[in-house]
Formats: C-alpha cells, structure tokens, sequence
C-alpha cells in the first residue's frame, strides 16, 4: 500500500516531499489520497494510446529492416544513419532500441564478441613470508634480432625476496611448473597456506602448471587480460632489473651469459638491495626476519641523536617500524581507507 509505505518511511524519520519523490508521487496527490480515505496506488497511468505510437505495420516495418543482411550486425545508432542516407525514415533510434528490447533481440550484433566487464582480482593480503607470491616471464634479447629468451621469476609480495628465477629457451608450462615446485619446496611452504598470482598467458593457464599447483595445494589469482597492474610486484621487479646501470645495452652474447648475469642480479637484490617498500632493508632480511632486529637498531640511533641534540628536531623522528602487512590488488574499501 503506497501511503502505508510512506506514513511508514516518515515515521522513521523520511521527509514527507522525499518519500513522495522516490515512489514518484506529488505532495498533493498524497494529500488527496489521505482525504479520499488512502488505499492502494491510485494511479493508473494513460487511459490512451499517445498520438505518435507506432503501428503495429510500421513495427513490423522495423524488425524485417534491422534484421535483414544488410543490417543484421549494425547497432540503431548505425542504421538509422544509414537510412537517412538513402533517403528513408522508420523511427528514431530510441524507438528502435524499444522495439528490439520488446522483441528481446537487443544483444550484440556483429560477429565479434561482445565486451565484457573485467572485475578487478581478488584482494590477498600477506602479513608474512610465503603467503602470496608473483610470478611472470619477461623478455632478454639474444644475438639474433627476433629471437628472446625468457626470463621466469616468482616474488614473494610480502618481503620483495626473488623465490625462484630461471632463463629458458621458450615460454611453456611445464618450465612454469617445475620453477614453482622447486622453490615450494626449498621454501618449506605450510600446504593450503600459499596464493600464486600470475597473468592470463598461456604457460600461467597451462595444465602441467595447474595441475601442479592444484596437488600442491596452491591457490591461484590471475590478472585481468592486458592490465598489467593487477600485477604489479612482478611489472616493479623487471622494472628494477631493467633500468640497472649494469643491464646490457645490447643483447646478451648466449644464453649461458643471460643466466649469469640474472644470477649476480638476483644475488645483489636479495641481499644488497636496501627496497624502499619494505623501510630500506634488503628482501633476504625481510625474508627471514631479521629485519626487525635492523629496524629496532636504527630506531635506538635516531633516538639517541634526538636526545643528544634535541633542537635539531623539528618533528617526530624517522619511522623504522616494520611494514606489517602488504596487498596485492586492493579492493575499493582498502584504497578509500588509504587515500
């Protein structure tokens, strides 16, 4: 009953003009209603066809143009153009929209697929070592202009240390597979405990590589088909190593070459590299723990010298707490609470 359900949204507290707004009744008409004893909706709408209607001929008309050959793979706002030029007039676009919606044939009309929504991946949350990992392939030129060879690396997200790397010939699954089997392995991963995120190729969707994760007990996330920023750790790693000083400006001379020099780089950014992200300590540190130790280290220096010279300060000292938890792909909740 509409003015049961209006007393009733007022009495929470609802403005009468509002409540009236949202059910599209006029103040008056409530009004009136109240006087004529209440009741259900009272409205009935038009007791008459509007004037400009189409008939049901000049519907008919417009089905057999918008699906005949011509134009069974154009959209209304594609065909009534079309018309116009030859000098015909059916209906306006809107109306034609009516009619396909009426008739449920308003869907995608071309031979491509239709567009479809990518939601953003999950959120995964570590607060600890070996609970999400990264992994990707990147490219390394060799001598022949044309040919790569591929770089895999997988990256614990929480402590930014390189899991696992190595350089191969080709992308398959099967390289995949046995690169992540390893480092679970040498990394002691709790089973059930451990999420994988990865992009949407080919060697990340095979079977060996799924089959593998699945008797693991490894959960899977996979990123948005081309958005590179649903994974983004492993887009900042090859970033790092690519901008390095040391990086070849040419190709490199083997494929022997290429793993040496991805070795010195994995061995510099594990345990020399002091990363940003994780308050200037190396990812071998975070890794195992002894970050908090550093940490609390450099917190008693900066305390001391506040001390010592106290008016030298003008603000609270450097935060050297730990990072206590790291997220891949926020959801909208966590980005509203951080921006």
């Amino acid at each position: 009953m509409t003015l049961a359900e209006i007393e009733k949204a007022m009495a929470a507290g609802a403005r009468q003009w509002k409540a009236c707004e949202i059910v599209g009744l006029s103040v008056r008409a409530l009004e009136r209603w109240r006087a004529q004893g209440g009741g259900e909706d009272r409205r009935r709408g038009p007791n008459t066809a509007p004037g400009n209607k189409l008939s049901e001929q000049e519907r008919a008309s417009v089905l057999e143009v918008v699906n005949s050959p011509e134009f069974r793979d154009l959209s209304p706002k594609q065909i009534v153009p079309a018309l116009a030029d030859r000098g015909e007039y059916l209906a306006s676009e809107s109306s034609v929209y009516r009619i396909l919606r009426a008739e449920r044939l308003l869907s995608h009309r071309e031979k491509s697929r239709a567009p479809t929504k990518r939601h953003r991946p999950d959120e995964h949350v570590a607060t600890a070592a070996n609970q999400v990992w990264s992994w990707d392939i990147t490219y390394l030129r060799s001598p022949v202009r044309g040919i790569f060879w591929y770089l895999y690396v997988a990256i614990d997200i929480w402590s930014r240390k390189i899991v696992a790397w190595a350089v191969h010939t080709e992308e398959s699954s099967e390289h995949a597979s046995a690169l992540l089997a390893e480092a679970y392995r040498r990394e002691d991963v709790v089973p059930g405990s451990l999420v994988v995120h990865m992009d949407n190729g080919s060697p990340m969707k095979g079977a060996t590589l799924v089959a593998t994760l699945e008797k693991l007990g490894v959960m899977t996330s996979y990123s948005r088909p081309s958005v590179s920023n649903d994974n983004p750790y492993s887009e900042s790693l090859f970033r790092t190593l690519k901008y390095r000083p040391v990086y070849p400006s040419g190709p490199f001379e083997s494929i022997e070459a290429a793993r040496r020099w991805v070795a010195d780089f994995v061995r510099w950014y594990n345990t020399q590299h002091l990363h940003s992200a994780i308050r200037f300590v190396t990812p071998a540190d975070r890794h195992s723990g002894l970050d908090l130790t550093i940490l609390e280290q450099r917190k008693e220096v900066y305390e001391e010298a506040r001390a010592r010279r106290p008016d030298r300060w003008t603000a609270q000292a450097r935060n050297w707490n730990p990072i206590e938890e790291v997220r891949l792909n926020p959801d909208d909740t966590t980005l509203q609470k951080t921006g």
